[in-house]
């Protein structure tokens, strides 16, 4: 990993996360890279992706505006707590997956999802349904200012992005998100498999079942839940499920 660190990166370029949302996401909004006076010396804008993976009974995704509301009126909309309707919205589906790009309002509600983002901390707090933050008894503070300052007012709606199916032997291998900061695929079946590509970093996440992934004469145990860097310089290797699977294999693209 070293090698990819110091060879291209001042820092690894992704965050990872597992997301276990049940009280409601604070609705928020990440900068993009043209908005470099709001984004602190050493950090980046932030786009990132959710690959949904458990739906609950009220489950929701946010993401992006309707009705063409101004920043005027989102102001407002915070002030008097109207802020959900101006937010697109739907029920999602395990499966489904979403690019959100910086710039984009969003938030989440009982749902786990697998979320793909820009290593950057850079966030800010538009709107947090009046949660109170029970290590201080208040709300949390928000960010209105520069939350409408990078706001892209004229997205719209986002919806789930149709996923791409590119193989289907010895395993079905589908594109689910691409962007120019990342790829994400989805890989499902029962047999044996190549993983990773030459010279390039990749990571793997299991999503359900377990698998052995071999290179260079050792075994590496995977089982759902965990995730494994793949260093350029380890390229592909054998992926051997154990019975049916779920992977995402997620890389970064070479010219980043």
């Amino acid at each position: 990993m070293m090698g990819l660190m110091e060879g291209r990166f001042s820092r690894f370029p992704l965050l990872l996360k597992f997301l276990d949302v049940q009280g409601g996401l604070s609705v928020q909004v990440h900068p993009p890279d043209s908005a470099a006076r709001l984004i602190p010396e050493g950090e980046t804008g932030k786009t990132e992706a959710w690959v949904v993976l458990e739906d609950g009974p009220e489950s929701r995704i946010y993401a992006g505006l309707k009705g063409k509301p101004t920043e005027e009126s989102l102001r407002e909309a915070v002030a008097n707590g109207s802020m959900e309707g101006h937010l697109s919205s739907f029920a999602p589906n395990p499966g489904e997956a979403l690019l959100i790009r910086a710039g984009t309002v969003h938030s989440l509600n009982d749902i786990v999802v697998f979320e793909v983002q820009e290593n950057s901390d850079v966030t800010f707090r538009l709107y947090d349904w009046d949660h109170i933050d029970p290590s201080t008894g208040a709300q949390r503070p928000l960010q209105v200012d520069k939350a409408l300052a990078c706001i892209d007012y004229d997205q719209g709606p986002v919806a789930p992005i149709p996923s791409v199916i590119e193989s289907m032997m010895p395993v079905l291998r589908e594109k689910v998100v691409e962007c120019e900061h990342f790829t994400v695929w989805r890989i499902r079946g029962d047999a044996p498999m190549r993983v990773g590509a030459g010279d390039l970093p990749r990571v793997l996440v299991g999503l359900s079942g377990n698998a052995d992934l071999r290179h260079g004469g050792e075994t590496y145990a995977m089982a759902k839940g965990e995730v494994i860097l793949l260093p350029a310089v380890v390229g592909t290797c054998s992926c051997l499920p154990h019975g049916a699977v779920s992977l995402l294999e997620i890389a970064i693209p070479e010219g980043l």
